[in-house]
């Protein structure tokens, strides 16, 4: 479950089309115990992030997290000044506002004043990125209805639409001019697959269950050449010097 947590962190981070070599301040949403922000913390960036349950926010300080921590109810908005943060990620939070718990819960209302007070806290020109696991057609058409109502624009990018294990929804919000939305991953082998239904009882150090990749190292910088190929961006072809340890000059 770490693995598989880490890695739709590290889909969202890179859906979020981020400056290279730039540390960012982001947002967190349904933050847990903090999985996702180790992934941005590794990654070189400032986060905070909120949740509405106390344990999982307890577990996050007992793991010393690098984050910041808000106890807090999506629904009832994000309690930050305007233009606070460069981006936002929130991995299978978002559909629970879609439940309604108690008889004042109207789900359309919450919706609505999660998005326009998450629209409100983004620098102008940001991007969000919610990864989400709608129970159907009627309630992601709920989710985008609200996100564009409240001043969003963008779409939703489905990797693996094929795989019934795979198959991940990405909410692609922008909060300025509309621009390209990005594509859908496709491609998925057999391993892929089963290892995303993979559970285990064995206790792994959250740092090294991230990846194992030592920054820097020569498939540390494959995978973000990759990444930035992935995100449309021009990179020089790999080569045998890739990646390699070079003398320091005169």
């Amino acid at each position: 479950m770490i693995d598989i947590q880490t890695k739709m962190a590290g889909r969202a981070l890179e859906l979020l089309y981020l400056p290279e070599d730039q540390p960012c301040y982001l947002l967190d949403i349904g933050c847990g115990t903090g999985l996702s922000g180790d992934y941005l913390s590794d990654e070189g960036h400032y986060w905070v992030g909120i949740d509405i349950s106390p344990a999982m926010l307890d577990a996050a300080l007992d793991r010393d997290t690098e984050g910041d921590l808000l106890l807090g109810d999506m629904g009832q908005g994000i309690p930050f000044k305007p233009g606070s943060f460069d981006g936002c990620i929130s991995i299978s939070a978002v559909q629970w506002l879609c439940n309604a718990n108690k008889k004042s819960d109207i789900p359309a209302k919450r919706l609505y004043r999660f998005f326009s007070s998450l629209y409100s806290v983004l620098v102008r020109g940001a991007r969000a990125v919610l990864q989400l696991y709608p129970e159907n057609s009627e309630q992601l058409e709920l989710i985008t209805t609200q996100a564009i109502k409240a001043g969003f624009t963008g779409g939703v990018v489905v990797d693996y639409p094929n795989s019934a294990k795979a198959k991940k929804f990405y909410l692609c919000l922008f909060s300025g001019p509309s621009t390209f939305l990005p594509k859908g991953l496709n491609e998925i082998d057999e391993e892929e697959e089963a290892r995303e239904s993979t559970f285990t009882n064995e206790r792994v150090p959250y740092k090294i269950a991230r990846r194992g990749v030592v920054k820097k190292s020569r498939e540390w910088v494959l995978e973000k050449k990759d990444r930035c190929r992935r995100q449309g961006k021009e990179v020089r072809p790999d080569t045998q010097y890739t990646g390699r340890n070079r003398k320091p000059r005169f």
